[in-house]
């Protein structure tokens, strides 16, 4: 039943209904955290929005070392298990200390998600070619995304009308579903075992973090992957909503189709489109760039199509074009994230893969922890103009490292 096959497919849904309670508490916990579960002030609420990815820091290192002398199916299986409880927590309990210790519990499973994700599809891709590698990756964040919107959407709405706590309750309930799919169709071996096995003669079978630095695709890979956390899961994330209300009339709201929308519905809005396109989207610019023979010269477009929408966010244009650049933004943030992931992979291949993605993931984790500090900062400092710049310089420093040291993939 462990078939390599459909590894990749069973992880993406099993990682999606994981997502389901994360989601929907991004959505709910800002409107009902006092009122149904004893919270004292906001801070609580955006600390408990927040820990899950500080926790991911320090525990990322240790989870890619289990994952090296255990199965990938035991980590995720207890993935599964945390997440359910910590949604759980949110159907059956209250209290700031319970919270805070699910929210951190669910930080640990992420990470045990992610990284088992990944070494997942690096085991099922195509040996030593990586041929189909960016077409599995985009399938799984695309699948992973449906997720995060059904949470986000589904179970706002039934939150609003069923109650907080019996939507937690009955999400904790249906990830307890993804127990058996975990067991039953994920290798029962170390997921690195064939992802490294096939290198090339002149390289040793083991790297270890040192060596990997000294090799300039692998770091431009991993300041690729720390610029995507900062930009897109940090500073994004956080300003989307000032971002669209510095540019709505008098900071109001807008009428579309009839019906007054401020900046926080857009922003949920424009989320949602980001979501909704990725099942769609993420494969196919995966698989577009494994017919390329080097997907390097696409992934710098990528990157530059994200640089010119974020200075055109910038720019004193009218709010359609506006509107039609945060499009391109969204539509730069899933490529560049398919794309860095099958970066990511290629890099990893032929290493320690553990190793390797187990760094590419902590990188994500640190930009996206500093992304919302810093989104607060520019704000402050530069007003939201100066926080599209700051991206868009970003982006295009990114842009041009690839250009200028990326022509030549050495390996060490």
């Amino acid at each position: 039943m462990n078939d390599t096959r459909h590894a990749p497919i069973a992880i993406a849904w099993i990682t999606g209904v994981c997502l389901l309670g994360d989601s929907m508490l991004y959505i709910v916990l800002p409107v009902y955290g006092m009122q149904q579960y004893g919270l004292d002030s906001f801070w609580q609420i955006g600390l408990l929005l927040s820990v899950n990815r500080l926790v991911r820091l320090p525990l990322g290192p240790l989870i890619g070392w289990l994952y090296a002398r255990m199965p990938v199916r035991v980590g995720i299986t207890a993935a599964v298990a945390a997440a359910s409880l910590t949604t759980l927590a949110f159907g059956l309990g209250s209290g700031f200390a319970l919270l805070l210790a699910a929210r951190a519990l669910w930080g640990a499973a992420w990470s045990l998600l992610r990284i088992g994700g990944y070494l997942v599809i690096l085991d099922a891709s195509a040996p030593g070619g990586g041929d189909n590698r960016g077409q599995l990756l985009g399938r799984y964040n695309g699948i992973m995304g449906m997720g995060s919107l059904a949470g986000m959407l589904l179970g706002g709405m039934l939150a609003d009308v069923l109650g907080v706590r019996l939507v937690a309750a009955v999400l904790g309930a249906v990830m307890l579903l993804a127990l058996p799919v975990a067991w039953r169709r994920l290798p029962a071996r170390a997921a690195h075992s064939k992802a490294g096995a096939k290198q090339p003669e002149t390289q040793p079978p083991q790297r270890t973090a040192a060596s990997l630095r000294s090799s300039r695709f692998a770091v431009l890979t991993l300041s690729s992957g720390l610029g995507m956390g900062f930009v897109f899961f940090g500073i994004l994330l956080a300003g989307l909503s000032p971002l669209l209300a510095s540019r709505l009339p008098n900071g109001t709201a807008i009428t579309l189709f009839g019906a007054s929308l401020g900046a926080a519905s857009l922003a949920g809005i424009a989320q949602a489109i980001r979501w909704g396109w990725s099942p769609l989207l993420s494969p196919w610019i995966g698989k577009r760039s494994d017919a390329l023979p080097d997907r390097r010269g696409l992934y710098a477009a990528v990157l530059g199509l994200g640089a010119v929408s974020f200075a055109l966010l910038a720019a004193p244009v009218p709010l359609p074009l506006w509107l039609l650049a945060l499009l391109g933004v969204m539509l730069a943030s899933t490529a560049i994230t398919t794309l860095t992931d099958a970066m990511a992979s290629d890099a990893a291949a032929g290493r320690s893969a553990v190793t390797f993605m187990t760094t590419y993931t902590v990188v994500i984790d640190v930009g996206a922890a500093l992304g919302p500090l810093a989104a607060v900062g520019l704000l402050t400092a530069l007003g939201p103009d100066g926080l599209s710049s700051a991206c868009a310089i970003c982006l295009a420093l990114l842009t041009a490292a690839w250009l200028i040291f990326g022509g030549k993939r050495d390996v060490v």
